[in-house]
Parts: C-alpha cells; sequence; structure tokens
C-alpha cells in the first residue's frame, strides 16, 4: 500500500551507494545473495528466540533487496537478478513465520495461516506479471522492476514492518500472523479483481 510512496525516498538514498558499488565491480546478484544469508540467519534466530540479533538481521536483509535494485539500475538489470531477487524475498517472508512454529509450537496454526496468505498474495502478484509482460503492459510506479509490480493492501513495506513487529513483540505474533494474513486475503481478493478488469473476456 506504501511501497509506491517510499520508492523515490528510498532510491534517492541507495542509488548513490548502488553507483559507487557497481563501479567497485560488485553485481546486483551479489548484494541479493549476502541479503539471503541475512535473512536465513534472521530465521535461525527466531527460531531460537534470539529476537534482538533477528530484528537487525532483518534489517539488514532488506537494505540489501532495496541495495541490490540500486546496483542493477547503475550496472544493468538482468532477468536471472530479477527471478533471484523474488524468490530470495518470497522465501524469506516465509522463512520468519515458519521459524515462529519451530521456536514455538503454539504458533504452528497461525504460522501456518500466515504462510498460507503469503501464497494468496505470492500467486496473484507473479500471475499477474506474467499477464502483464504477454500483453505488454509495463509500469515504473515502484521504479524500474523485471516484474509487473501490482499493488495491494498488504506489499513490501507493510511486510517488513510486520516481520520486524513480530520480533519486538513476539508474545503477540498469533494476533498479527492471523490479521495480517486476513489482510493479505483482501490483497489477493482485489488482484483477482484487478486481473479480471484487465484480463477478462
Amino acid at each position: 500500500m506504501f511501497d509506491a510512496q517510499f520508492r523515490p525516498l528510498m532510491d534517492h538514498l541507495l542509488n548513490p551507494v548502488g553507483r559507487r558499488l557497481a563501479g567497485c565491480g560488485v553485481t546486483a546478484n551479489h548484494i541479493t545473495i549476502i541479503g539471503a544469508f541475512f535473512g536465513l540467519f534472521a530465521v535461525i534466530c527466531v527460531a531460537f528466540q534470539l529476537f534482538g540479533i533477528a530484528f537487525w538481521l532483518i534489517l539488514l536483509n532488506r537494505v540489501a533487496d532495496g541495495l541490490d535494485g540500486a546496483v542493477a539500475r547503475a550496472s544493468g538489470s538482468t532477468d536471472f537478478g530479477g527471478f533471484l531477487d523474488i524468490v530470495c524475498d518470497f522465501v524469506f517472508y516465509s522463512g520468519i513465520p515458519f521459524a515462529f512454529a519451530v521456536a514455538q509450537p503454539e504458533n504452528a496454526i497461525a504460522s501456518a495461516f500466515l504462510i498460507f496468505s503469503f501464497v494468496g498474495t505470492a500467486s496473484s502478484f507473479l500471475a499477474f506479471a506474467i499477464l502483464a509482460e504477454k500483453h505488454c503492459i509495463s509500469t515504473d510506479i515502484r521504479g524500474k522492476k523485471t516484474f509487473y509490480y501490482l499493488g495491494g493492501l498488504t506489499e513490501g513495506i507493510e511486510t517488513i514492518l510486520l516481520l520486524l513487529a513480530m520480533v519486538i513483540w513476539p508474545r503477540y505474533f498469533i494476533l498479527m500472523a492471523f490479521g495480517f494474513g486476513l489482510l493479505c486475503w483482501v490483497t489477493t481478493i482485489t488482484r483477482i479483481y484487478a486481473a479480471y478488469r484487465e484480463f477478462g473476456d
């Protein structure tokens, strides 16, 4: 919901760093992989209930996620880079709820519901992107992307805030997981409607 509003600010902050890294020979894929390791370590920390460390690792993962795009804009994006970026994002997003289930079994149903809900938002996002490519539809409202980015109530900023809130207040995980999961289904339904409006016969 807020990604389009935050995008110009993030680009303004990260693009100079991206240009400098690209000039040093660092590729966007390097940053993506480093960010993926931060995300993996965050998942492990949540599983062991090391929530303070997980907080900073989540932030580092998200900074890397923005920085790889800045490097790609400076050096040229690739299809594989876009593919790798989005796969790492979706694995990370589902990894944190999974880790909460590992940490405390009583979180398992809420974790499963949130991951189930993420599948709805992820599949509706990617399916729309595939059809947008087929119909030569593009947008740069969220910056220049490899995929068409269809908005919704629960986008990247909201998901990041959720994950950070979960590690700050882990005792409220179940409430947050069910609440955000329901919002994800609102996003999925609105995306289905948008696809029907755009591509329906």
